[in-house]
């Protein structure tokens, strides 16, 4: 690996613990038996993207959601189901990265969506009871904000141009192969992190 200055870093599956199948189930819980067809860790539908691009309000989903799926769901069973797969912010991984990041300039990059962020923001601050999770990098992009989402090159390439990066000296590490393909598509340096190993498996 070439020398690295930059690390741009995935958030679910890295820092925060996040369960598909929660969400599934939940869905199901709630008749919707066919959830995977609209959204799981490698697909999002069409709905999901204009969500996790902020291309559409959280209300004007919820009532695409419930038109798509023929159901008189409200918008709080919705939010629900959608926020089940969150989990926790393990203690150690955020040591981590508190060290890490003061030996390289360290970046988040997630796909996301306002109704996610507001609840993954209230875990951080429940379980840390302190400075805003946002805070341990020089900038966190979210796809909701910026308006572009893994794998897209765009995406990569936005970030790039903004912190004027140079991608070979730029790591960007994700648990999800597609988003790997993507960055390597800009020329990025990556690591595909998949369970059982961690932030704490890497030798960096």
């Amino acid at each position: 690996m070439q020398k690295i200055k930059n690390i741009i870093f995935d958030l679910g599956g890295i820092f925060i613990n996040i369960d598909f199948k929660k969400t599934e189930q939940a869905f199901i819980s709630l008749g919707i038996t066919n959830f995977n067809d609209y959204f799981t860790q490698h697909h999002a539908s069409d709905l999901f993207e204009l969500l996790e691009t902020g291309k559409i309000s959280q209300e004007t989903f919820c009532d695409l959601f419930r038109s798509e799926t023929k159901t008189t769901l409200t918008d709080n069973e919705i939010t629900a189901a959608w926020n089940a797969l969150l989990m926790d912010f393990p203690s150690e991984r955020l040591e981590w990265l508190d060290d890490i990041s003061k030996r390289y300039s360290v970046y988040l990059f997630s796909n996301t969506n306002k109704i996610h962020y507001d609840a993954f923001m209230d875990i951080f601050a429940k379980q840390a009871g302190h400075k805003n999770f946002n805070d341990y990098f020089i900038k966190a992009y979210y796809s909701h904000d910026i308006g572009l989402r893994k794998p897209y090159p765009a995406s990569f390439e936005y970030i790039l141009q903004e912190q004027q990066l140079q991608p070979s000296e730029t790591l960007f590490i994700d648990d999800t192969w597609k988003n790997i393909e993507g960055a390597k598509g800009v020329g990025l340096q990556t690591i595909h992190l998949v369970p059982p190993k961690t932030v704490l498996d890497l030798a960096l």
